[in-house]
């Protein structure tokens, strides 16, 4: 059974894409959704009619994520067609004033986690198909007040980059998605909600043509998807021009 696996299912991207996956990629009959919410994994399994839901409640950041994940492939053996990794987090504020669990998960989110889900699912991935990882703007240039999270989301931004292309030879291609600013959830559990100017100011990406959008380029093999021409022109700029230049107007 042609399978789609999304961590991060029950908010912000996560939730949209499980709402939007079948609409692009009609060939997926299965969808993994992985998250911690079990009510709200719960909830969302049945506003998807047409397809076989599994809910799995699990959080990525555990000792033993990726082994029950791993022992949970083995014994059903999908064909996972698409691996959506959305799971992530990001908190705003000094580093130095700042509290450490929240760094220290971050790390382990976006980094750690998203690491040991694509080398535990890439062995259940047949040729042509496909992974998208969320990244965000701030991977293009450091951000201060969220220096853990911009580097965090460097470190997607490379991987899937460098990954694209070793899995080349294999037909599988992975998207970065580099968004900007939207309004979730995101925005207050990471405290910025009201506490960035810099938030403020930038033009907001639409969550649900982040996704669509997200979903046709990775149904085209891109391996990088960045929404909004003003964001698309931030990104070419941050190559051209010196990062400790940008560093101040990319303040937060």
């Amino acid at each position: 059974m042609k399978t789609a696996i999304l961590t991060g299912a029950s908010s912000g991207l996560g939730l949209e894409f499980a709402r939007q996956v079948h609409s692009v990629f009609p060939e997926i009959q299965s969808l993994w959704l992985i998250a911690r919410r079990t009510d709200r994994l719960q909830a969302l399994a049945e506003q998807l009619p047409g397809l076989t839901v599994k809910p799995i409640s699990l959080d990525l950041t555990a000792g033993d994520a990726c082994q029950r994940l791993q022992a949970l492939l083995e014994a059903e053996q999908p064909e996972v067609e698409l691996l959506l990794n959305c799971a992530g987090c990001g908190f705003l504020g000094d580093f130095d004033q700042s509290d450490l669990t929240e760094q220290l998960r971050m790390i382990d989110l976006n980094i750690r986690a998203l690491t040991a889900v694509t080398r535990t699912v890439l062995p259940h991935m047949p040729q042509g198909s496909r992974i998208i990882n969320i990244s965000s703007i701030a991977s293009f240039v450091p951000n201060t007040r969220m220096s853990v999270y911009s580097a965090s989301k460097a470190y997607v931004s490379f991987f899937s980059r460098g990954l694209h292309e070793e899995l080349k030879p294999r037909r599988i291609s992975v998207t970065a998605v580099c968004p900007g600013p939207m309004a979730t959830e995101f925005l207050t559990v990471g405290k910025i909600a009201g506490n960035s100017a810099t938030f403020n100011r930038l033009p907001y990406c639409d969550p649900g043509k982040v996704v669509r959008g997200s979903l046709l380029a990775a149904r085209k093999g891109r391996a990088v998807y960045t929404p909004r021409g003003f964001y698309k022109l931030y990104r070419v700029l941050s190559g051209l021009i010196p990062h400790a230049i940008l560093v101040h107007a990319a303040k937060t």
